[in-house]
């Protein structure tokens, strides 16, 4: 495989092929690149009718939650396993409890897990490789217009997500009759009155069947059962993201976190065109993390494959982190973090069916800004569980009572909103658009107490605190309101004043 990339893909062919298991790596990245061929091909069924159950499937001993992931999915598992007493089974197309990304987050939003009951303020202590003082964001302009905002306690912990996910399959596994299995793939599920029959597939081809309650999705963007529930179009903007982690670099600060940071305009050619963005983070020992990524509609016609990517990266990262005489790559980074535009007040998109639940990446809830997939579970998670146990009990497992145990929370969508405006487009914006709005924000942000800017990078935001901060932007940045027009439109604006009502309404409720 990476022989048939050494002319196309220079720099991956001999960054990867320094890697002992390079090759890995590269199915991966290419497995999860298959993404942008499944949104143009017809969406396969895999939520089937029980009728349709093969009449020589042997179906297995039933039980209460099957998890179609093991990552993100290990850690909902683990406290419907150890709090509530559910029999489940994680299943995972690769090795359970393994991440293709690594994870940080502020110590305080970690301990969240804690409230659930089954981890210790000491276990996921331990789970933490590194802690740094302050973090900054800073966009690429003249020294006279750039500003560097800085902020503590903002994705300031660098999490051994690898460590935190083994720990939860333990506590999986402790549960009595929980199952975890490795090296097998979701194919389809078979729905039936009272419950559900999943078809899987082992590494060596052999299906079988389980009987189930309940059919947690957490196969994160190439999920099928997302692809099916949501017409073939279950994200509306993407964030391709590579990176490494790495030692040697020349010029790392191992105190500070770089939540944010480019280097130069966005590229153009023709009618596509990206603003790159690159993030740092300290790891353990002499590891340093560095990402890039870019914000994108899902349709654009950029190039938006993890190979490509990849390319670019080895390319420009000298300009961010310059590699030393040592430099050493330990393993690859990668994933789409999706991103979806809830066009109205509440949720509109599609994250559960009939007993099934889409969770993490495949529910596609999360802000894409900085906090993501992990950051929306954690903050989520007993919600969810404590809402999916109180559904199971009482037998309301149709798709809307799940739905509202999902991790949507209207706030995190107006978030994902302003999302649009990082995504480029060659067709309204100038090339250093990006650059220099962001760069008024920070402006912005400076002049305001800091729980403004913690609460915007860790998706806390109230709609008046977010209010506050767009006027005085659009005060300070009158070309935000051609660039609203552009990005949003009329349908946008009014979708994006929706969800600003729901968002207050929800806290009204609250409230009372």
């Amino acid at each position: 495989m990476l022989e048939q990339i050494r002319n196309t893909h220079p720099l991956v062919y001999q960054n990867f092929s320094a890697l002992p298991d390079g090759e890995k790596h590269l199915r991966s990245i290419l497995a999860i690149d298959r993404y942008w061929e499944k949104l143009d091909l017809p969406v396969p069924d895999v939520i089937l009718a029980g009728s349709r159950l093969p009449v020589d499937a042997c179906v297995e001993e039933a039980c209460d939650i099957l998890y179609a992931g093991g990552t993100l999915g290990l850690l909902h598992a683990a406290v419907m396993s150890k709090k509530y007493g559910r029999k489940v089974l994680v299943i995972d197309r690769a090795e359970p409890g393994r991440t293709t990304r690594d994870w940080n987050i502020s110590r305080g939003e970690l301990l969240r897990l804690a409230d659930t009951g089954v981890f210790t303020s000491e276990e996921l202590d331990s789970t933490i490789v590194r802690m740094y003082k302050t973090g900054w964001v800073e966009f690429h302009a003249p020294a006279e217009r750039r500003k560097r905002l800085y902020m503590d306690e903002v994705l300031d912990c660098a999490v051994d997500a690898d460590r935190l996910l083994g720990m939860a399959c333990k506590k999986v596994l402790a549960g009595g009759g929980s199952k975890v299995l490795g090296h097998t793939s979701f194919v389809c599920c078979y729905q039936f009155p009272d419950h559900l029959v999943v078809q899987v597939e082992e590494l060596s081809g052999k299906p079988r069947y389980f009987r189930t309650q309940v059919l947690v999705d957490a196969m994160g963007i190439v999920s099928p059962v997302a692809m099916q529930l949501n017409r073939g179009r279950p994200q509306t903007h993407v964030c391709p993201t590579v990176g490494t982690i790495a030692s040697g670099f020349e010029n790392a600060d191992f105190e500070v976190g770089e939540i944010l940071a480019s280097t130069e305009d966005a590229e153009v050619s023709g009618k596509r065109g990206r603003q790159l963005i690159w993030e740092g983070f300290p790891a353990k020992g002499d590891e340093y993390i560095t990402y890039l990524f870019f914000y994108d509609k899902v349709d654009s016609p950029n190039d938006k494959s993890l190979l490509g990517l990849f390319e670019a990266y080895f390319r420009k990262l000298p300009e961010y982190k310059k590699p030393g005489p040592n430099f050493t790559i330990h393993r690859p980074v990668f994933g789409i973090i999706p991103a979806y535009f809830h066009d109205g007040a509440g949720c509109t998109r599609v994250v559960s069916g009939e007993r099934i639940a889409l969770l993490g990446d495949a529910a596609s809830l999360a802000s894409p800004l900085t906090f993501c997939g992990f950051g929306s579970v954690v903050r989520n998670l007993d919600r969810m569980t404590s809402g999916l146990d109180r559904a199971m009990r009482e037998g309301r497992l149709g798709a809307a009572e799940l739905a509202n145990i999902s991790a949507y929370e209207p706030n995190v969508a107006s978030m994902a909103t302003l999302m649009k405006y990082m995504c480029y487009d060659p067709e309204t914006d100038e090339p250093g658009f990006v650059n220099e709005m962001m760069n008024e924000v920070m402006i912005v942000l400076d002049e305001l107490p800091q729980r403004y800017r913690q609460a915007m990078f860790r998706d806390e935001m109230k709609v008046e605190e977010l209010v506050t901060v767009m006027l005085k932007v659009a005060w300070r940045y009158p070309k935000i309101l051609k660039a609203t027009w552009n990005k949003l439109g009329v349908g946008g604006s009014v979708g994006f004043v929706k969800n600003l009502a729901g968002w207050a309404i929800s806290q009204n409720e609250k409230r009372g």
